[in-house]
């Protein structure tokens, strides 16, 4: 892409605009994490229920303790398979909005393994509230021509370029004593418990 796409795309969302993008698995849509009009315009635009949440994209791995508690077994998950095809259910901290986490200081954080979408995060400068490009129980979007049909005007700036088209991530909890998958992707629980066993 070229660096204009990236100021474009930046200026949109600066504007409680929505943007659309590519990642390793599909198309996404994405706001500013802490922008309260953009949120609701994404559940609009999403047709969305107003009690589902939406995944914090970060750009860069480091970034994951400003938002989020973590101690040594969810460092070891993250220094293992991030940044990558993993959505992190963890504790949030007081920086994400209660609208974002529903009241519940849970937040998923996901840090996709695609240098287009870390060096977008990385020119606005704050993190993305994230859902796949698609309407409310319909399949998500893989290419960017698929998004500008199923939108059109409603998502203010389209990315030109098409998603991988890979397996959607795999979601582990780690709120809790024990580690639990909440949706396996290309992430099994037995990697995650390989990984823990090595100390």
């Amino acid at each position: 892409m070229k660096p204009n796409d990236y100021l474009l795309a930046k200026e949109a969302l600066l504007d409680s605009k929505i943007i659309a993008f590519p990642t390793e698995t599909v198309m996404g849509l994405g706001v500013i994490f802490d922008d309260e009009d953009a949120y609701h315009l994404l559940n609009q635009v999403k047709r969305r229920p107003e009690d589902k949440p939406y995944t914090l994209m970060l750009g860069n791995v480091k970034d994951i303790e400003k938002y989020a508690y973590l101690n040594d077994r969810d460092l070891k998950i993250i220094n293992a398979f991030m940044p990558g095809s993993v959505t992190l259910l963890l504790k949030s901290k007081d920086n994400i909005p209660n609208y974002v986490t529903h009241n519940t200081g849970i937040i998923g954080i996901r840090v996709p393994d695609f240098k287009e979408v870390q060096d977008l995060i990385d020119v606005v400068g704050k993190p993305l509230l994230v859902p796949s490009a698609n309407r409310s129980g319909q399949r998500p979007c893989l290419t960017f021509k698929e998004v500008e049909a199923v939108f059109k005007d409603e998502v203010a700036y389209v990315m030109q370029k098409d998603a991988i088209g890979a397996k959607p991530s795999t979601i582990i909890d780690l709120t809790g004593e024990d580690v639990k998958i909440i949706r396996e992707g290309p992430i099994s629980l037995r990697d995650i418990e390989r990984i823990l066993k090595n100390d």
